[in-house]
């Protein structure tokens, strides 16, 4: 992009010439998400199509939490239910309500907007007690339950998410084709893929994030804001006046949910540099495109481990991953050929991993190495240039493994119908960090899914 200046005639900022930077960014060869599969593990069992969240009541997700309340501490625990509401949102109710900052809210997880989902919050309010608030009274928000702690609550803090999702558009006896694929992915596994919805509505958070890890501001406010050539219609009328440089009139073409994009073009328009303007965001939000980017790399690691059929064996040189803790250790050939490693992977007590990128990430050996290696630099990147990105960012970028594959727990399904419709009724349990909509993709099979899906994690 250009760096803005004032004009007066449009409102907003004209675009004035960029002061040249020493170095061209790196190109990236691969802009791709991964969030569609190149193979089904269930690819021999015909899909059911279908679509989902007609209305909020046909997704439904319990949060299933670490650990209880101890019953004291200055932190009020809440099991909240939420309707057709982000988690970002609800804390904001949540933050109104108590007359604290958002920052004293914890949370282990982001649940799904369009739905009914119910989740643990914390809320610090030291000194005080439950009893010292009213009651929260929202239309779309409601306590179920509230305790006392005394730790804040961290995300990650969760055993995993508890899903019943129903799927319209469908035949009621399509249940047994949805069975078979979930009889299917209980005994293998589900590829634990980042799903769609951690790429945001163009599909191109990753790419928001890369540029924010390589330093490269100005490509990092063009994906943000910039028109984009596959959703061209999403927010036109703002993308179009970013790129004429009228940064005032685009924040308010863009509606007021729109809380990022706003935020960013408003600091543009008081002259601030794309460093500045990306920087004026909140940490979690700056976090959450990074994630999005060591996402997008771990997805293409997947893939190809899909297509070799290697998401449930482990090779010399792979870094298993322990479900139990999520420690990692090395894998010998002796190891790999053990008839005890195969009865571990059986009883999903094991799983091959693949990278979610970080300067401090415990690397893999051989060829599993030079495959991951290899999808890092498709976007541009090395490891050397992410322990240089970890020394001048603010943000974490320590990387972790995640385990190529994830359990799908006490599988159930049923067909019926309601006032609505024929539907089929998806319920299972996932891993905290993992996402139904790539169990439901293998049942239905889509052939695209709708951008705007939000996922638990």
């Amino acid at each position: 992009m250009t760096r803005p200046e004032p004009d007066p005639a449009g409102g907003g900022t004209a675009p004035t010439p960029a002061t040249p930077t020493t170095t061209a960014p790196a190109p990236i060869a691969d802009r791709d998400p991964h969030v569609v599969p190149r193979l089904y593990v269930t690819g021999d069992i015909p899909a059911i199509g279908g679509h989902l969240k007609e209305r909020p009541e046909d997704f439904l997700v319990d949060e299933v939490p670490a650990y209880d309340p101890s019953g004291a501490g200055e932190h009020i625990y809440m099991l909240v239910q939420k309707r057709a509401m982000s988690t970002l949102e609800m804390v904001e109710v949540v933050a109104r309500h108590f007359g604290v900052p958002r920052g004293a809210i914890g949370y282990a997880g982001l649940k799904d907007k369009a739905a009914i989902t119910r989740q643990v919050v914390s809320v610090h309010v030291p000194g005080r007690s439950i009893d010292d608030f009213p009651m929260l009274t929202h239309d779309r928000v409601s306590v179920l339950w509230a305790d006392l702690h005394a730790n804040k609550l961290r995300p990650g803090h969760l055993r995993g998410n508890r899903f019943s999702i129903r799927i319209r558009g469908v035949k009621a006896t399509d249940v047994r084709t949805a069975k078979r694929v979930l009889d299917r992915l209980e005994a293998v596994g589900v590829p634990n893929r980042v799903g769609e919805q951690r790429f945001g509505m163009l599909g191109n958070n990753h790419l928001v994030g890369r540029a924010l890890v390589a330093g490269e501001y100005d490509r990092a406010v063009d994906e943000l804001l910039g028109p984009n050539a596959e959703h061209p219609a999403l927010n036109a009328e703002g993308r179009t006046l970013f790129a004429a440089g009228r940064f005032a009139d685009a924040a308010e073409a863009y509606p007021r949910a729109a809380r990022t994009e706003r935020r960013v073009l408003g600091t543009l328009a008081r002259g601030a540099s794309p460093e500045r303007a990306m920087r004026s965001l909140d940490e979690p939000i700056l976090r959450y495109y990074v994630s999005a980017f060591q996402s997008a790399v771990f997805n293409a690691v997947l893939d190809g481990r899909v297509a070799d059929g290697a998401i449930g064996r482990l090779t010399d040189g792979d870094l298993a991953f322990k479900h139990e803790n999520g420690a990692v250790f090395a894998v010998t050939p002796d190891l790999a050929a053990d008839p005890a490693t195969a009865a571990r992977l059986a009883a999903f007590e094991i799983s091959p991993s693949g990278p979610l990128w970080g300067a401090g990430m415990l690397r893999a050996a051989g060829a599993t190495d030079a495959a991951e290696v290899a999808a890092l630099a498709a976007v541009g990147t090395t490891p050397e240039g992410l322990r240089e990105a970890a020394l001048r960012s603010r943000l974490s970028l320590e990387g972790k493994r995640r385990p190529l594959r994830v359990p799908v727990i006490d599988p159930e399904v049923e067909g019926g119908l309601d006032e609505h419709g024929p539907y089929v009724r998806c319920a299972f349990e996932l891993p905290r960090g993992s996402f139904a909509t790539v169990v439901l993709r293998e049942i239905m099979k889509p052939a695209a899914a709708p951008p705007e899906w939000e996922e638990p994690e």
